[in-house]
């Protein structure tokens, strides 16, 4: 995945100590189908994700991520689900950790294509056929499509 320029210069100050970072997670339905892409450094199918930029709308980052990874318009119906992802190490040694944010995203316009080199497909599957995909993510649609369980906070 292409790693923005804000996160490449704080790179440069912290090398690979952990970064605590915002994200997004598009579902986006239509007609009863759902996006999904497949990603090109893992193989993964997922919904569209990204990094919200500094002092960025978190909805119109969702959209524009679908835009750039899928090649379709979508626009935020609601916000879905907030939670934290575990701490993760990718292979260059980075460490970080997101903040979620999960929208429901509705269909504008577009065909899905892999549109940016993240992807190496992108296509819309039916909400009983979708392709293999990781327990998180199976939460993250879920919340999104209104079924998953409801959010319990600690205090």
């Amino acid at each position: 995945m292409a790693t923005p320029d804000f996160v490449l210069a704080l790179r440069e100050k912290i090398g690979t100590h952990p970064l605590w970072l915002t994200g997004v997670t598009a579902v986006v339905e239509h007609e009863g189908r759902l996006l999904m892409v497949k990603r090109s450094d893992n193989g993964a199918w997922t919904p569209v994700t990204g990094i919200i930029d500094p002092g960025e709308e978190p909805a119109v980052a969702a959209a524009r991520e679908v835009l750039e990874e899928a090649g379709v318009v979508a626009v935020a119906e609601r916000l879905a689900w907030v939670h934290v992802l575990t701490p993760i190490t990718y292979p260059n040694g980075d460490q970080a950790q997101y903040l979620d944010l999960v929208f429901r995203m509705t269909w504008v316009s577009g065909i899905p294509r892999p549109a940016d080199g993240e992807n190496t497909e992108a296509r819309w599957f039916a909400m009983d056929a979708l392709p293999p995909h990781s327990e998180s993510f199976a939460q993250r649609i879920a919340h999104a499509l209104g079924a998953g369980p409801a959010t319990q906070f600690e205090v």
